[in-house]
Protein backbone atom coordinates (compact mmCIF):
# COMPACT_ATOMS: atom_id res chain seq x y z
CA UNK A 1 0.00 0.00 0.00
CA UNK A 2 1.84 3.29 -0.89
CA UNK A 3 0.66 6.49 0.63
CA UNK A 4 0.80 8.43 -2.51
CA UNK A 5 1.27 7.74 -6.06
CA UNK A 6 1.72 10.68 -8.52
CA UNK A 7 0.59 9.56 -11.64
CA UNK A 8 1.21 9.91 -15.31
CA UNK A 9 4.12 12.60 -14.57
CA UNK A 10 7.22 12.87 -16.94
CA UNK A 11 10.05 12.06 -14.23
CA UNK A 12 13.59 14.75 -14.42
CA UNK A 13 15.47 12.30 -11.63
CA UNK A 14 17.96 15.18 -10.83
CA UNK A 15 21.01 13.16 -12.43
CA UNK A 16 21.39 14.97 -15.48
CA UNK A 17 19.38 12.06 -17.18
CA UNK A 18 17.29 12.31 -19.98
CA UNK A 19 12.93 12.13 -18.62
CA UNK A 20 11.01 9.44 -18.59
CA UNK A 21 7.45 8.76 -17.95
CA UNK A 22 6.68 7.19 -14.79
CA UNK A 23 4.62 6.88 -11.78
CA UNK A 24 6.24 8.06 -8.65
CA UNK A 25 5.16 6.01 -5.14
CA UNK A 26 5.69 7.31 -1.77
CA UNK A 27 5.60 5.47 1.77
CA UNK A 28 6.22 7.25 4.71
CA UNK A 29 8.94 9.93 4.20
CA UNK A 30 10.65 8.40 1.44
CA UNK A 31 10.13 7.53 -2.66
CA UNK A 32 9.13 3.40 -2.08
CA UNK A 33 8.78 2.98 -5.97
CA UNK A 34 8.97 4.37 -10.12
CA UNK A 35 7.32 3.16 -13.11
CA UNK A 36 4.08 1.54 -14.14
CA UNK A 37 2.38 1.45 -11.17
CA UNK A 38 -1.26 1.31 -12.13
CA UNK A 39 -3.62 -1.03 -10.17
CA UNK A 40 -0.88 -0.29 -7.27
CA UNK A 41 -3.14 0.51 -4.01
CA UNK A 42 -2.71 3.77 -2.46
CA UNK A 43 -4.45 5.77 -0.05
CA UNK A 44 -3.64 9.14 -2.44
CA UNK A 45 -3.45 9.04 -6.04
CA UNK A 46 -2.33 12.65 -7.70
CA UNK A 47 -2.83 12.50 -11.50
CA UNK A 48 0.28 14.47 -12.83
CA UNK A 49 -0.32 14.37 -16.78
CA UNK A 50 1.71 16.85 -18.64
CA UNK A 51 3.82 17.88 -15.97
CA UNK A 52 7.33 16.91 -14.70
CA UNK A 53 7.76 15.41 -11.26
CA UNK A 54 11.55 16.46 -10.63
CA UNK A 55 13.64 16.32 -6.63
CA UNK A 56 12.53 19.40 -4.50
CA UNK A 57 14.92 22.26 -5.09
CA UNK A 58 17.39 22.69 -3.00
CA UNK A 59 18.51 26.74 -2.15
CA UNK A 60 22.45 26.47 -1.75
CA UNK A 61 22.75 30.13 -0.92
CA UNK A 62 20.11 31.35 1.45
CA UNK A 63 19.43 33.75 4.23
CA UNK A 64 16.69 32.33 6.03
CA UNK A 65 17.70 31.67 9.60
CA UNK A 66 15.27 34.13 11.17
CA UNK A 67 12.53 33.04 8.44
CA UNK A 68 12.51 29.27 9.37
CA UNK A 69 11.27 30.17 12.86
CA UNK A 70 9.73 33.65 12.34
CA UNK A 71 7.35 32.54 9.31
CA UNK A 72 7.59 28.92 9.15
CA UNK A 73 5.38 28.14 6.26
CA UNK A 74 8.56 29.35 4.15
CA UNK A 75 6.63 30.57 1.58
CA UNK A 76 8.76 32.49 -0.55
CA UNK A 77 10.69 29.01 -0.89
CA UNK A 78 7.93 26.24 -1.12
CA UNK A 79 6.08 28.71 -3.35
CA UNK A 80 8.87 28.22 -5.81
CA UNK A 81 9.41 24.59 -5.04
CA UNK A 82 12.62 24.97 -2.86
CA UNK A 83 12.57 22.06 -0.64
CA UNK A 84 15.44 22.55 1.50
CA UNK A 85 17.81 25.70 2.34
CA UNK A 86 21.34 26.10 3.56
CA UNK A 87 21.22 29.23 5.07
CA UNK A 88 23.83 31.04 7.27
CA UNK A 89 25.66 32.03 4.31
CA UNK A 90 28.37 35.06 3.67
CA UNK A 91 29.44 34.97 7.28
CA UNK A 92 25.79 36.33 8.88
CA UNK A 93 23.91 33.86 10.97
CA UNK A 94 21.58 33.63 13.72
CA UNK A 95 23.59 32.31 16.12
CA UNK A 96 25.29 31.79 18.07
CA UNK A 97 25.24 35.45 20.30
CA UNK A 98 26.60 34.12 23.95
CA UNK A 99 26.97 37.95 24.81
CA UNK A 100 23.91 40.08 22.68
CA UNK A 101 24.07 41.51 20.12
CA UNK A 102 24.70 45.16 20.14
CA UNK A 103 22.39 47.73 19.50
CA UNK A 104 22.13 48.91 16.47
CA UNK A 105 22.26 45.77 14.85
CA UNK A 106 25.79 45.61 13.70
CA UNK A 107 25.85 45.59 9.73
CA UNK A 108 25.32 43.01 7.67
CA UNK A 109 23.67 41.13 11.02
CA UNK A 110 21.11 43.60 10.42
CA UNK A 111 20.11 41.48 7.47
CA UNK A 112 18.63 39.13 9.06
CA UNK A 113 17.11 41.23 12.22
CA UNK A 114 17.01 45.10 12.36
CA UNK A 115 15.46 44.87 16.21
CA UNK A 116 17.95 42.53 17.73
CA UNK A 117 15.02 40.46 19.21
CA UNK A 118 15.88 36.96 17.00
CA UNK A 119 19.54 36.80 18.10
CA UNK A 120 18.69 35.25 21.24
CA UNK A 121 20.43 32.06 21.00
CA UNK A 122 23.44 32.03 23.30
CA UNK A 123 24.55 28.80 21.44
CA UNK A 124 24.41 27.43 17.62
CA UNK A 125 22.56 24.39 19.37
CA UNK A 126 19.97 26.43 20.88
CA UNK A 127 19.06 27.69 17.66
CA UNK A 128 18.70 24.47 15.70
CA UNK A 129 16.84 23.01 19.26
CA UNK A 130 14.53 25.91 18.42
CA UNK A 131 13.99 24.56 14.77
CA UNK A 132 13.59 21.08 15.82
CA UNK A 133 10.87 21.75 18.33
CA UNK A 134 9.03 24.16 16.10
CA UNK A 135 10.26 22.46 12.67
CA UNK A 136 9.19 24.83 9.20
CA UNK A 137 7.83 23.89 5.64
CA UNK A 138 11.50 23.25 4.39
CA UNK A 139 14.30 20.58 5.18
CA UNK A 140 16.99 22.78 6.69
CA UNK A 141 21.10 22.90 6.47
CA UNK A 142 22.80 25.58 8.64
CA UNK A 143 26.35 27.01 8.32
CA UNK A 144 27.58 29.03 11.68
CA UNK A 145 28.99 32.73 10.26
CA UNK A 146 32.48 34.18 10.69
CA UNK A 147 31.00 37.56 11.12
CA UNK A 148 28.47 36.83 13.58
CA UNK A 149 31.55 35.26 15.75
CA UNK A 150 33.67 38.51 15.50
CA UNK A 151 30.41 40.48 16.64
CA UNK A 152 29.92 38.17 19.68
CA UNK A 153 33.49 37.94 20.95
CA UNK A 154 35.10 41.34 19.53
CA UNK A 155 36.12 44.66 21.20
CA UNK A 156 36.63 46.46 18.00
CA UNK A 157 35.63 45.31 14.51
CA UNK A 158 37.69 47.22 12.55
CA UNK A 159 41.10 45.18 13.58
CA UNK A 160 42.22 42.00 13.21
CA UNK A 161 41.25 39.65 16.03
CA UNK A 162 43.69 39.16 18.55
CA UNK A 163 44.91 35.83 19.55
CA UNK A 164 42.50 35.36 22.63
CA UNK A 165 39.57 36.39 20.51
CA UNK A 166 40.17 33.64 17.62
CA UNK A 167 40.72 31.19 20.48
CA UNK A 168 36.89 32.41 21.75
CA UNK A 169 35.49 32.21 17.56
CA UNK A 170 37.46 29.04 17.14
CA UNK A 171 35.81 27.21 20.45
CA UNK A 172 32.33 28.77 19.32
CA UNK A 173 32.75 27.64 15.83
CA UNK A 174 33.89 23.68 17.05
CA UNK A 175 30.74 24.21 19.72
CA UNK A 176 28.50 25.00 15.91
CA UNK A 177 29.75 22.08 14.36
CA UNK A 178 29.86 19.49 16.74
CA UNK A 179 25.85 20.54 17.23
CA UNK A 180 25.03 20.13 13.65
CA UNK A 181 26.17 23.39 11.33
CA UNK A 182 27.50 22.06 8.32
CA UNK A 183 30.52 24.48 7.97
CA UNK A 184 31.18 27.68 8.46
CA UNK A 185 30.77 30.86 6.34
CA UNK A 186 32.71 33.46 6.08
CA UNK A 187 31.53 37.08 4.46
CA UNK A 188 35.47 39.14 4.14
CA UNK A 189 33.58 42.00 1.16
CA UNK A 190 31.94 43.63 4.47
CA UNK A 191 33.28 45.89 6.18
CA UNK A 192 32.87 43.83 9.67
CA UNK A 193 35.04 41.31 8.29
CA UNK A 194 36.93 43.27 5.83
CA UNK A 195 39.91 43.49 8.53
CA UNK A 196 40.26 40.12 9.51
CA UNK A 197 43.14 38.23 8.11
CA UNK A 198 43.48 34.62 6.14
CA UNK A 199 45.22 33.71 9.06
CA UNK A 200 42.53 34.57 11.08
CA UNK A 201 39.88 32.60 9.10
CA UNK A 202 41.73 30.12 8.88
CA UNK A 203 42.64 29.22 12.44
CA UNK A 204 38.72 30.01 13.49
CA UNK A 205 37.72 27.52 10.90
CA UNK A 206 40.64 24.66 12.11
CA UNK A 207 37.95 21.81 13.42
CA UNK A 208 36.06 21.86 10.04
CA UNK A 209 37.89 19.08 9.05
CA UNK A 210 37.54 16.75 11.89
CA UNK A 211 33.43 17.94 11.96
CA UNK A 212 33.28 17.36 7.96
CA UNK A 213 32.35 20.82 7.55
CA UNK A 214 32.72 22.84 4.49
CA UNK A 215 33.84 26.24 3.94
CA UNK A 216 31.80 28.40 2.18
CA UNK A 217 32.55 31.96 1.29
CA UNK A 218 31.46 35.90 0.03
CA UNK A 219 34.68 36.52 -1.05
CA UNK A 220 36.95 39.16 -0.63
CA UNK A 221 36.36 40.82 -3.93
CA UNK A 222 34.47 40.42 -6.61
CA UNK A 223 35.76 43.07 -8.85
CA UNK A 224 38.95 44.17 -9.73
CA UNK A 225 40.47 41.95 -7.20
CA UNK A 226 38.71 38.71 -8.03
CA UNK A 227 41.75 36.80 -8.72
CA UNK A 228 43.30 37.26 -5.42
CA UNK A 229 40.04 36.80 -3.64
CA UNK A 230 40.00 33.16 -5.42
CA UNK A 231 43.59 32.22 -4.44
CA UNK A 232 42.98 33.58 -0.74
CA UNK A 233 39.57 31.02 -1.12
CA UNK A 234 41.86 28.08 -2.29
CA UNK A 235 44.55 28.60 -0.25
CA UNK A 236 41.80 28.13 2.74
CA UNK A 237 40.54 25.06 1.38
CA UNK A 238 43.52 23.40 0.91
CA UNK A 239 45.35 24.57 4.49
CA UNK A 240 42.26 23.46 5.75
CA UNK A 241 41.76 20.12 4.15
CA UNK A 242 37.98 21.24 3.04
CA UNK A 243 35.72 21.62 0.30
CA UNK A 244 35.18 25.48 -0.90
CA UNK A 245 32.01 26.89 -2.34
CA UNK A 246 32.30 30.02 -3.90
CA UNK A 247 29.03 32.03 -2.74
CA UNK A 248 27.09 33.73 -5.69
CA UNK A 249 30.10 34.02 -8.35
CA UNK A 250 29.79 37.77 -10.02
CA UNK A 251 31.75 40.10 -11.53
CA UNK A 252 30.68 43.36 -10.42
CA UNK A 253 31.07 46.63 -11.67
CA UNK A 254 31.69 47.85 -15.66
CA UNK A 255 35.00 47.78 -15.59
CA UNK A 256 34.77 43.50 -14.81
CA UNK A 257 32.14 42.80 -17.45
CA UNK A 258 32.86 40.06 -19.02
CA UNK A 259 35.76 38.71 -16.84
CA UNK A 260 34.21 35.43 -16.44
CA UNK A 261 35.83 34.19 -19.33
CA UNK A 262 38.61 34.40 -17.25
CA UNK A 263 37.35 33.47 -14.01
CA UNK A 264 36.00 30.10 -14.69
CA UNK A 265 38.39 28.87 -16.04
CA UNK A 266 40.69 29.86 -13.28
CA UNK A 267 37.63 28.19 -10.71
CA UNK A 268 38.02 24.74 -12.98
CA UNK A 269 41.87 24.50 -12.92
CA UNK A 270 41.49 24.82 -9.48
CA UNK A 271 38.75 21.96 -8.99
CA UNK A 272 41.25 19.56 -10.70
CA UNK A 273 43.75 19.78 -7.15
CA UNK A 274 41.12 20.37 -4.15
CA UNK A 275 37.13 20.12 -3.75
CA UNK A 276 36.09 23.18 -4.68
CA UNK A 277 32.26 24.58 -5.98
CA UNK A 278 30.24 27.19 -7.06
CA UNK A 279 26.96 28.99 -6.52
CA UNK A 280 25.13 31.62 -8.21
CA UNK A 281 21.37 33.57 -9.18
CA UNK A 282 19.54 34.16 -12.30
CA UNK A 283 20.18 38.41 -11.95
CA UNK A 284 22.38 41.00 -13.12
CA UNK A 285 21.83 42.85 -10.38
CA UNK A 286 22.68 41.49 -6.27
CA UNK A 287 21.27 43.10 -3.30
CA UNK A 288 22.74 43.83 0.02
CA UNK A 289 23.40 46.70 2.72
CA UNK A 290 23.69 49.71 1.06
CA UNK A 291 26.70 51.28 1.45
CA UNK A 292 28.23 54.93 0.07
CA UNK A 293 31.56 53.26 -1.49
CA UNK A 294 28.95 50.35 -3.45
CA UNK A 295 26.50 53.52 -4.35
CA UNK A 296 29.91 54.92 -6.26
CA UNK A 297 30.58 51.52 -8.27
CA UNK A 298 26.68 51.20 -9.65
CA UNK A 299 24.26 52.87 -11.83
CA UNK A 300 21.07 51.94 -10.93
CA UNK A 301 20.26 51.27 -7.32
CA UNK A 302 16.74 50.56 -5.53
CA UNK A 303 16.61 50.81 -1.78
CA UNK A 304 14.89 47.36 -0.30
CA UNK A 305 14.41 49.02 3.40
CA UNK A 306 15.98 51.89 4.67
CA UNK A 307 15.16 52.71 9.18
CA UNK A 308 15.19 56.16 9.23
CA UNK A 309 12.41 56.58 5.68
CA UNK A 310 10.75 53.28 5.25
CA UNK A 311 8.42 55.24 3.07
CA UNK A 312 11.56 54.78 0.16
CA UNK A 313 11.14 51.05 -0.28
CA UNK A 314 10.90 50.13 -3.71
CA UNK A 315 12.27 53.24 -4.80
CA UNK A 316 15.44 54.00 -7.19
CA UNK A 317 18.42 56.22 -5.25
CA UNK A 318 18.45 58.70 -7.93
CA UNK A 319 14.62 59.64 -7.37
CA UNK A 320 15.67 59.43 -3.49
CA UNK A 321 17.94 62.09 -4.35
CA UNK A 322 15.79 64.00 -5.76
CA UNK A 323 13.29 64.07 -3.85
CA UNK A 324 15.55 65.17 -0.39
CA UNK A 325 17.34 67.72 -2.55
CA UNK A 326 20.99 66.13 -2.31
CA UNK A 327 22.89 64.19 -4.43
CA UNK A 328 22.91 60.46 -4.35
CA UNK A 329 25.85 59.88 -1.70
CA UNK A 330 24.43 62.50 0.69
CA UNK A 331 20.73 60.29 -0.19
CA UNK A 332 22.82 57.04 0.95
CA UNK A 333 23.97 58.21 4.09
CA UNK A 334 20.88 59.71 5.07
CA UNK A 335 19.27 56.38 3.94
CA UNK A 336 21.18 54.49 6.06
CA UNK A 337 21.18 51.58 7.85
CA UNK A 338 19.45 50.08 4.62
CA UNK A 339 19.35 47.76 2.14
CA UNK A 340 19.52 48.33 -1.89
CA UNK A 341 19.43 46.30 -4.77
CA UNK A 342 22.60 46.97 -7.33
CA UNK A 343 22.43 46.34 -10.93
CA UNK A 344 25.96 45.67 -11.25
CA UNK A 345 26.54 42.91 -13.25
CA UNK A 346 26.89 42.04 -17.08
CA UNK A 347 23.75 39.78 -18.76
CA UNK A 348 26.60 38.13 -20.53
CA UNK A 349 28.39 36.52 -17.49
CA UNK A 350 25.14 36.14 -15.81
CA UNK A 351 24.56 33.34 -18.65
CA UNK A 352 28.42 32.38 -19.13
CA UNK A 353 28.23 31.59 -15.07
CA UNK A 354 24.82 30.00 -15.29
CA UNK A 355 25.52 27.48 -17.85
CA UNK A 356 29.29 26.65 -16.57
CA UNK A 357 28.55 22.58 -15.73
CA UNK A 358 29.90 22.87 -12.15
CA UNK A 359 27.98 25.61 -11.09
CA UNK A 360 24.37 25.21 -8.48
CA UNK A 361 21.52 27.54 -7.85
CA UNK A 362 21.13 29.92 -5.01
CA UNK A 363 18.40 32.81 -4.48
CA UNK A 364 20.47 34.60 -2.06
CA UNK A 365 17.51 35.80 -1.32
CA UNK A 366 16.94 38.62 1.67
CA UNK A 367 13.59 37.74 3.57
CA UNK A 368 13.22 40.64 5.81
CA UNK A 369 13.84 42.92 3.37
CA UNK A 370 9.99 45.91 2.58
CA UNK A 371 10.64 45.22 -0.93
CA UNK A 372 12.97 42.45 -1.35
CA UNK A 373 15.00 41.51 -4.80
CA UNK A 374 12.87 39.55 -6.88
CA UNK A 375 15.12 36.39 -6.47
CA UNK A 376 13.96 35.94 -3.13
CA UNK A 377 10.86 34.61 -4.68
CA UNK A 378 11.80 33.79 -8.46
CA UNK A 379 15.37 32.43 -8.91
CA UNK A 380 14.39 28.56 -9.47
CA UNK A 381 11.64 29.16 -11.56
CA UNK A 382 13.36 31.76 -13.78
CA UNK A 383 16.28 29.30 -14.18
CA UNK A 384 13.34 26.83 -15.67
CA UNK A 385 11.57 29.41 -17.40
CA UNK A 386 13.73 32.62 -18.92
CA UNK A 387 17.02 30.84 -18.92
CA UNK A 388 16.14 26.69 -19.61
CA UNK A 389 12.62 27.49 -21.75
CA UNK A 390 12.84 30.64 -23.24
CA UNK A 391 16.67 31.51 -24.07
CA UNK A 392 17.61 27.91 -24.03
CA UNK A 393 20.87 27.98 -22.26
CA UNK A 394 20.58 24.44 -21.15
CA UNK A 395 18.27 21.57 -21.17
CA UNK A 396 15.63 21.28 -18.25
CA UNK A 397 17.08 18.20 -17.42
CA UNK A 398 20.61 20.37 -16.56
CA UNK A 399 18.61 23.15 -15.14
CA UNK A 400 16.82 20.46 -12.56
CA UNK A 401 20.61 18.79 -11.90
CA UNK A 402 22.39 22.29 -10.74
CA UNK A 403 19.21 22.49 -8.50
CA UNK A 404 19.27 18.95 -6.98
CA UNK A 405 21.52 16.03 -7.50
CA UNK A 406 24.63 18.51 -8.55
CA UNK A 407 23.47 20.66 -4.66
CA UNK A 408 23.15 17.27 -2.52
CA UNK A 409 26.44 15.94 -4.12
CA UNK A 410 28.54 19.08 -3.63
CA UNK A 411 26.74 19.27 -0.17
CA UNK A 412 27.02 15.87 1.42
CA UNK A 413 22.83 15.74 1.59
CA UNK A 414 22.69 11.91 1.36
CA UNK A 415 19.58 10.51 -0.15
CA UNK A 416 18.18 13.96 -1.40
CA UNK A 417 18.35 15.74 -4.96
CA UNK A 418 17.18 12.80 -6.92
CA UNK A 419 14.45 10.69 -7.53
CA UNK A 420 15.36 6.87 -6.71
CA UNK A 421 13.49 4.25 -4.82
CA UNK A 422 14.81 5.18 -0.92
CA UNK A 423 15.62 9.06 -1.29
CA UNK A 424 13.66 11.56 0.82
CA UNK A 425 10.51 12.23 -0.63
CA UNK A 426 11.36 15.67 -1.49
CA UNK A 427 9.10 16.65 -4.86
CA UNK A 428 8.38 19.29 -6.63
CA UNK A 429 5.80 18.59 -9.52
CA UNK A 430 5.97 21.41 -12.39
CA UNK A 431 4.74 22.80 -15.86
CA UNK A 432 7.20 22.94 -17.62
CA UNK A 433 5.28 25.29 -20.68
CA UNK A 434 4.38 27.87 -17.57
CA UNK A 435 7.30 28.06 -15.07
CA UNK A 436 7.99 31.33 -14.27
CA UNK A 437 8.54 33.81 -11.47
CA UNK A 438 5.46 35.84 -10.35
CA UNK A 439 6.41 39.49 -11.35
CA UNK A 440 9.28 41.35 -11.10
CA UNK A 441 11.44 44.14 -9.19
CA UNK A 442 8.46 46.64 -9.12
CA UNK A 443 6.09 43.37 -7.35
CA UNK A 444 8.53 40.98 -6.07
CA UNK A 445 6.72 38.78 -3.06
CA UNK A 446 4.47 36.98 -5.31
CA UNK A 447 4.28 33.16 -5.88
CA UNK A 448 5.81 31.97 -9.34
CA UNK A 449 3.37 30.60 -11.86
CA UNK A 450 3.53 27.16 -12.63
CA UNK A 451 4.62 25.58 -9.41
CA UNK A 452 1.78 22.73 -8.92
CA UNK A 453 2.44 20.17 -5.73
CA UNK A 454 4.96 20.34 -3.30
CA UNK A 455 6.38 17.48 -1.26
CA UNK A 456 8.45 17.71 1.72
CA UNK A 457 9.48 14.21 3.54
CA UNK A 458 6.34 12.65 2.17
CA UNK A 459 4.28 15.17 3.38
CA UNK A 460 2.10 17.77 0.81
CA UNK A 461 3.21 21.42 2.05
CA UNK A 462 1.92 23.22 -1.34
CA UNK A 463 -0.44 22.47 -3.23
CA UNK A 464 -2.79 24.38 -6.26
CA UNK A 465 -0.69 27.73 -5.54
CA UNK A 466 -1.83 27.66 -1.51
CA UNK A 467 0.42 26.40 1.36
CA UNK A 468 -1.39 23.16 2.58
CA UNK A 469 -0.15 23.95 6.30
CA UNK A 470 1.75 21.28 6.79
CA UNK A 471 5.68 21.56 8.72
CA UNK A 472 7.46 18.49 7.45
CA UNK A 473 10.72 20.13 7.41
CA UNK A 474 13.70 18.29 9.09
CA UNK A 475 17.50 19.60 9.61
CA UNK A 476 19.92 18.01 7.07
CA UNK A 477 23.61 17.46 7.94
CA UNK A 478 26.29 16.75 5.56
CA UNK A 479 26.83 12.73 5.75
CA UNK A 480 29.72 12.23 3.12
CA UNK A 481 32.56 14.09 2.29
CA UNK A 482 32.86 15.13 -1.60
CA UNK A 483 36.32 14.22 -3.57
Amino acid sequence: MFDLIFKHGTVIDGTGAPRRDADVGIVGQRIEAIGDLSGEPARQVIDVTGLIVAPGFIDAHAHDDRMLLSSPDMSPKISQGVTTVVAGNCGISLAPMPRGVPQPVTPPLDLLDRSGDWFQYPSFAGYLDALRRQPPATNFAALVGHTTLRVATMEDLGMPASDAEITRMRELAAQALQAGAIGVSTGLAYTTAMPATTEEVIRVCEDLREYGGIYCTHMRDESEGIMDAMDETFEIGRRLGVPVVISHHKLSGARNFGRSRETLPYIEQAMSQQPVCLDCYPYHAGSTVLEVWRARRCERIIVTWSTPYPEFAGYDLDDIAEALGVDRYEATARLMPAGAIYFSMDEQDVERILAFPPSMIGSDGLPHDNQPHPRLWGAFPRVLGHYARGKGLFPLETAVHKMTGLTAGNFGFEDRGVIAPGTYADITVFDALTIDPGFGYSEPMQPARGIVHVMVNGALAWTDGASTGVYSGRQVRRSVMRE
